[in-house]
């Protein structure tokens, strides 16, 4: 999917913007404050239904004003038109719409536009909390298999029950053992089906991965390795059952898929352990450029990837490669820099419009 206008309204800075992008390369220039990123954050929201920098939607709302609004008009790959758009207020109500349907499905919206972003916190991914890699790992799910996202609900859901019935044991309340081996087996259906995705997800990805690695950083032998979130040697309702003492005693389910991880190794050490923070933001961006020519190959889908102050993220011979590999892909690319001088390797591509920022006014430039 392509956004071929996008029009923006009370968010952050940005009083009010039409813009009309190019389908394939969009340079976005301007200072520190101008709100250039806001306008990167506007189109996050498209396709996450969230910022990449606040957890607070009342935060990105325009000063003096009771909500934002995003509306995007896209063509798909078979050039059918589609209009979709979000808006949050002050009360944190959420409402999107989709060809003039409306919904309060975040679903229904973010499925249509996959967006990914590369910017300056991208090393988090390294560097972070597991929850971080799993949510790497089921953004790609998500867009590539469509039983996924039902199955992840699910799962959370019957979660939420077993941790239940845990936290009522931690503080002495009777618990009924068959109720707790109910939810138990149900947790292992759904998570067992969610594993089996993983595990097929990331064998597809890491051979993706072996010749995109190759070309970014070429002086480690990188590997991934994937924690299911149990004991491989076991099957998940055994390690259930073997944790549930432990369990009861904390008052949560300490083992399953959402305790899964991955790991990325640099010449058998861990990668946030050896490599540079250079060489870290070099392999997230080889680990997201794997990720979108798997969804590319495995579905020919493209998307939409946010390139935020790239003069300062990646150097310049790695800056092409990775937009040149990017848009072979057919993907819609965004990239902010301060300065043009960051960005004169640009002037190789023929298909691209440039906009600058200023004040919160995006202009494009002739």
């Amino acid at each position: 999917m392509k956004l071929d206008k996008v029009q923006i309204s009370q968010f952050r800075n940005i009083e009010s913007a039409i813009v009309y992008p190019s389908p394939h390369l969009n340079v976005v220039i301007g200072q520190n404050g101008s709100g250039k990123s806001s306008f990167l954050e506007s189109l996050h929201y498209l396709g996450f239904g969230r910022s990449f920098r606040t957890n607070k939607h009342c935060h990105v709302i325009k000063s003096d004003h009771s909500q934002f609004s995003v509306f995007a008009e896209c063509s798909d790959r078979h050039n059918d038109s589609h209009k979709i758009g979000l808006m949050r207020n002050h009360k944190d109500e959420f409402l999107c719409s989709i060809n003039g349907e409306r919904s309060q499905r975040l679903a229904d919206l973010v499925a249509k536009i996959p967006v990914q972003i590369f910017t300056p916190q991208s090393t988090d991914l390294l560097l972070g909390s597991p929850s971080n890699r799993r949510k790497f790992i089921d953004w790609g799910l998500f867009h590539v298999e469509q039983s996924f996202f039902l199955q992840s609900v699910n799962y959370s859901k019957i979660l939420k029950q077993r941790n239940a019935l845990l936290k009522n044991q931690q503080s002495g309340k009777k618990v009924d053992n068959d109720e707790i081996e109910y939810w138990s087996h149900q947790l292992a259906i759904y998570g067992g089906k969610i594993d089996t995705a993983r595990q097929k997800y990331i064998s597809a990805l890491k051979l993706i991965f072996k010749r995109i690695s190759e070309q970014f950083l070429p002086e480690f032998s990188l590997e991934i390795s994937y924690n299911q979130g149990w004991d491989s040697s076991v099957d998940f309702v055994s390690a259930l059952k073997e944790k549930l003492p432990y369990d009861s005693r904390m008052g949560f389910t300490s083992v399953g898929t959402h305790k899964a991880d991955i790991k990325i190794k640099a010449d058998k050490v861990l990668a946030s352990e050896r490599l540079s923070r250079g060489q870290l933001r070099m392999l997230v961006a080889a680990l997201q450029l794997s990720q979108t020519l798997h969804l590319f190959e495995s579905t020919n889908k493209s998307g939409i990837f946010l390139l935020d102050d790239i003069g300062a993220e990646l150097d310049e011979d790695k800056r092409i490669h990775f937009i040149d590999a990017l848009l072979a892909t057919n993907t819609q690319l965004f990239v902010t820099a301060i300065e043009k001088s960051h960005l004169s390797f640009v002037e190789k591509y023929n298909d691209k419009k440039m906009f600058h920022v200023e004040h919160g006014h995006v202009n494009e430039e002739q």
